[in-house]
């Protein structure tokens, strides 16, 4: 199986894995499930990272993932100024939905489809078996909003897991919710991995439009979105994920203190 160097940043253990490396791993990790424990697959941004720093129970959520990858240039930025601490690359949900799908198909693997608006999980999943017609979609489910507050939604997930056994349950309902809610009922879902992805269904079924690729390797993916749902996230990235900034600088001034510390 490949492993990786975990790396501590932002109290968080985080995976030091390029992306294709990334998608080894967990395709590996799902590939006995009799030998090998399922478990959470978690990619935090800077929003998360501030929710984290803010929110205790979120903070040990993540710790608790089987894979965490940073999903933020700004994230893996922040790595590289630290000795020592750098991370390879980007992990983002997007891009593991498009590439987990695509070696499913080719791998016999079985994957299910849990958020979005209504009608979304469905477009997404048409979408990934018109180009991957080996695809074995086995589940596919939108909760309504307040789900995770209702016993009775929450069964119906278990009971599409129970049903399809999916090696990748790919839940995009937002954050932190989908990591609160996959982690609370980890136990009771017959599932290799569950891949928390926010709003990779909505990319895929072509609801919301990607940053172009240049935008992406530039940081800038939180402007593009932002720009595609200004009323809901101006909020978010310009007032509360400002905060990432002293934290960010709190790691960095620490693990270089550390590092000099060491050299004496």
């Amino acid at each position: 199986m490949q492993t990786s160097q975990r790396i501590q940043l932002f109290g968080l253990p985080f995976d030091a894995l390029a992306f294709q490396s990334a998608v080894d791993a967990i395709v590996n990790a799902v590939r006995d499930r009799d030998q090998v424990s399922k478990g959470l697959v978690i990619t935090p941004n800077v929003d998360l990272i501030v929710t984290a720093d803010r929110h205790p129970e979120v903070h040990e959520i993540f710790r608790s993932a089987r894979f965490l990858f940073a999903d933020g240039m700004p994230v893996v930025w922040a790595s590289r100024l630290i000795p020592g601490k750098s991370l390879p690359a980007r992990v983002s949900g997007p891009d593991l939905l498009a590439a987990l799908c695509e070696r499913a198909a080719s791998s016999g693997l079985r994957v299910a489809f849990v958020g979005g608006m209504p009608g979304v999980a469905a477009r997404a999943s048409e979408a990934l078996r018109k180009k991957h017609p080996a695809l074995q979609v086995v589940g596919v489910h939108c909760p309504p909003f307040g789900f995770e507050n209702d016993a009775r939604q929450t069964q119906d997930i278990i009971d599409l897991c129970r049903a399809g056994r999916p090696d990748f349950l790919f839940l995009g309902v937002g954050s932190p919710k989908q990591e609160i809610w996959s982690h609370a009922n980890l136990a009771r879902l017959d599932v290799g991995m569950v891949l928390c992805i926010g709003a990779a269904l909505d990319f895929a079924a072509g609801t919301l439009r990607r940053a172009p690729r240049w935008i992406q390797r530039a940081g800038f993916e939180w402007a593009w979105r932002m720009t595609q749902d200004p009323k809901r996230l101006i909020k978010r990235y310009l007032v509360r994920d400002v905060a990432f900034f002293p934290i960010a600088l709190r790691e960095i001034l620490s693990g270089r203190l550390s590092q000099q510390g060491r050299g004496r």
